[in-house]
């Protein structure tokens, strides 16, 4: 096979300061990068390289008008040694919705997966095999004309690096109602992983941190009647033999996690409803002792139990005791990530190039 990426491997790992018992989510970077240039016609320049700093110009137009998008996927590793990509194609064609949406190239999806399976072999060393461990693998495209201006930039810039990683939460979480801000709006960029979107949720989840909560559940913009997401996360409701999720309707996000847990769930006979959910209907099911409980996704997360939702002045405390589907949910999709049970729905794809690299 011909590789269309050239690659520049380190001298000098920095493997060796890795405690892997202990990895802040977010914080610790692996040996190597990919990174790519669009010039206005076309993607070229593939490389991965040393992880380091990209020197930009201050009138970089990311910066100035928010042409930024990412994702955020995971690898893990079997226990004969196999680096495994969850769900790679998934990942990409909502990259490429996200640039399409946010007036970007798309990526050539060829390149894309040639780039995680040789960035990801080159530095499976770095991939954690603890149970609720992976590597957390950050594509980002950012726009580079140096120029300020409203309008589109011309040239842009592609980068992916990987955070080895330990549990995003490690403890079940408590959402604040939000009924004043707003994260999305129909016909806006609600389902785009669009980095100013993160930016304007980050005020009032401060607030909801303030009071006492985790972070907050986004409600919709026209009413503030309908759940929406979590800000890190989908979010499920279990009430009775029912599990409940929010309706993707453009304002929330396509969840990769959420689309693996609604299809799991339905394999094993779970009856599955995604649909409008309002607050005043969870209130409701809580006060009849129907809703059995709430868990959050998302590739960081996985599966996040909620242990409490504060909503109209008092909080809906949940018993843990309880949890059995997010719990199956989170090992499930666990054990499917590392290679441990069967991938019936081929969303693993086992990295195995050493002559690439």
């Amino acid at each position: 096979m011909h590789s269309t990426i050239t690659v520049k491997q380190t001298t000098h790992s920095r493997i060796g300061e890795l405690d892997f018992s202990n990895i802040p989510f977010g914080k610790v970077f692996s040996d190597h990068m990919f990174v790519a240039d669009y010039d206005g016609v076309q993607w070229k320049n593939f490389e991965i390289r040393p992880l380091e700093r990209i020197p930009l110009h201050p009138a970089t137009m990311a910066w100035h008008y928010g042409q930024a998008i990412f994702e955020g996927m995971k690898a893990g590793i079997s226990d004969e040694g196999v680096p495994l990509l969850y769900r790679p194609q998934d990942h990409l064609h909502r990259l490429n919705a996200s640039a399409r949406r946010m007036c970007m190239p798309e990526f050539p999806e060829d390149i894309f997966i040639e780039a995680l399976e040789q960035l990801v072999y080159l530095d499976k060393a770095w991939i954690p095999q603890e149970a609720e461990s992976a590597l957390y693998i950050r594509p980002v495209m950012m726009a580079t004309d140096e120029f300020v201006g409203v309008r589109s930039s011309d040239t842009f810039k592609m980068m992916i690096m990987c955070l080895p990683s330990g549990p995003y939460y490690n403890k079940p979480i408590g959402l604040l109602v939000e009924e004043h801000f707003v994260r999305a709006a129909e016909g806006g960029v609600g389902e785009a992983k669009a980095a100013g979107n993160y930016g304007a949720s980050l005020y009032p989840a401060k607030i909801a941190k303030e009071k006492g909560y985790d972070q907050v559940m986004w409600m919709d913009a026209k009413e503030f009647k309908y759940i929406q997401e979590v800000g890190t996360m989908n979010i499920f409701f279990v009430l009775d033999d029912l599990v409940l999720t929010p309706n993707l309707s453009g304002t929330i996000l396509k969840g990769i996690t959420r689309d693996s847990i609604i299809t799991l769930l339905k394999d094993e006979g779970y009856r599955v409803e995604e649909r409008p959910v309002s607050m005043e209907e969870i209130e409701k099911a809580y006060d009849s002792g129907k809703l059995k409980e709430v868990f959050g996704s998302g590739t960081a997360a996985v599966v996040a139990q909620v242990a409490k939702i504060g909503y109209n002045g008092r909080d809906l405390v949940l018993d843990l005791n309880t949890n059995k589907v997010s719990t199956h949910m989170k090992h499930l999709i666990n054990q499917i990530r590392k290679g441990r049970i069967t991938d019936k729905h081929q969303w693993i794809s086992p990295i195995k190039l050493p002559a690439l690299v």
